[in-house]
C-alpha cells in the first residue's frame, strides 16, 4: 500500500493514517518534504526531484503530491504496483468544487489513472483535530475497499467530521456539493508601500443540500463521494453537437 499527502511528511494526519493502516497492511510512505496544499494534479517536470529515505518505508520528496505517487510507484517500489494508493489524512475538508484544487484528492485520482483502488481522506477542521477518530474510520473504509474493490476509473473522496469517535453518526454515500463563493483577495502593503495579496482566508461556505458531501459532514456523518477522471459534460456535449460549427 502506498501512502502520501499534501500537508508534508511531518503531518500528524499522515502519521495517524500510517499507524491505522499498518495494523493490517505493509505501508510505504512517499510524501512531500514540505506542505504542498492546493497544487491539484501538478507534476514537478522542470527540475530534478530529490527523494530521501527518512525512516524505514518513509520517503520525503521535494515535489508535488502527484509527483510523490510517480516516484513511489516507479522508483521507490521499483514498478511493483501497490494494492492501494491512499492520500491523507488532510488537515481541513476537501468538499464540493474545492476538490479540483486538492493535492490530497489528486493522489487518489492519480491512483485511479493507474488502475489502482485509491482513496483520499480529509478531516473537516483546521483546529483541535480528532486524528484518532478520523484514522479509525479511514481504517474501516480502506478495509472495505480492499475487500470489495472499486469500479474502474473511480476513486473515493472521504471527508470525516471532526468529532470524537463515539459521536460520529456513521457513513453516507454522497455526491459532490456546491460552494457558495464569497472568497476575496485581500490587499496589504509591505514596509516599502508595495502591494501584495492573500487569496481566500474566509471560512468556507458550502450549500447544505441533502445528499451532498457537505450536508453529511455538517450533520455528523462521514462522507464518501465517488469521483472520476472523465470530466466530460455529456449533457453539454449532446447540445454542442447540434451546433453548425462550420458556419
Amino acid at each position: 500500500m502506498l501512502l502520501s499527502n499534501d500537508d508534508g511528511i511531518r503531518s500528524d494526519g499522515l502519521k495517524a493514517l500510517y499507524d491505522a493502516l499498518s495494523t493490517f497492511a505493509e505501508v510505504v510512505v512517499v510524501a512531500p518534504d514540505r506542505e504542498r496544499s492546493a497544487v491539484g494534479r501538478a507534476l514537478t517536470l522542470h527540475r530534478p526531484i530529490r527523494c530521501e529515505k527518512v525512516a524505514d518505508n518513509w520517503y520525503a520528496v521535494d515535489g508535488t503530491p502527484t509527483s510523490c505517487v510517480y516516484i513511489g510507484v516507479h522508483a521507490v517500489m521499483n514498478g511493483e504496483r501497490p494494492d492501494m494508493i491512499i492520500g491523507g489524512i488532510n488537515r481541513g475538508p476537501n468538499l464540493g468544487e474545492d476538490i479540483t484544487y486538492s493535492g490530497t484528492v489528486s493522489i487518489a485520482m492519480e491512483g485511479a489513472l493507474l488502475g489502482i483502488p485509491s482513496i483520499a481522506f480529509s478531516l473537516a477542521t483546521f483546529t483541535d483535530f480528532h486524528w484518532n477518530a478520523a484514522a479509525e474510520y479511514a481504517r474501516r473504509i480502506t478495509l472495505k475497499v480492499a475487500e470489495k474493490g472499486l469500479p474502474e476509473g473511480c476513486c473515493l473522496n472521504v471527508n470525516i467530521p471532526n468529532l470524537p469517535l463515539e459521536e460520529i453518526k456513521g457513513i453516507k454515500a454522497t455526491k459532490q456539493g456546491k460552494k457558495a463563493y464569497s472568497e476575496k483577495v485581500e490587499e496589504r502593503k509591505d514596509p516599502w508601500g508595495r502591494s501584495y495579496y492573500w487569496i481566500g482566508g474566509e471560512e468556507p461556505n458550502w450549500k447544505a443540500e441533502p445528499g451532498t458531501d457537505y450536508w453529511a459532514v455538517k450533520n455528523g456523518f462521514v462522507s464518501i463521494t465517488p469521483i472520476q477522471l472523465d470530466l466530460t459534460d455529456y449533457k453539454a456535449l449532446s447540445i454542442i453537437k447540434t451546433y453548425d460549427w462550420e458556419k
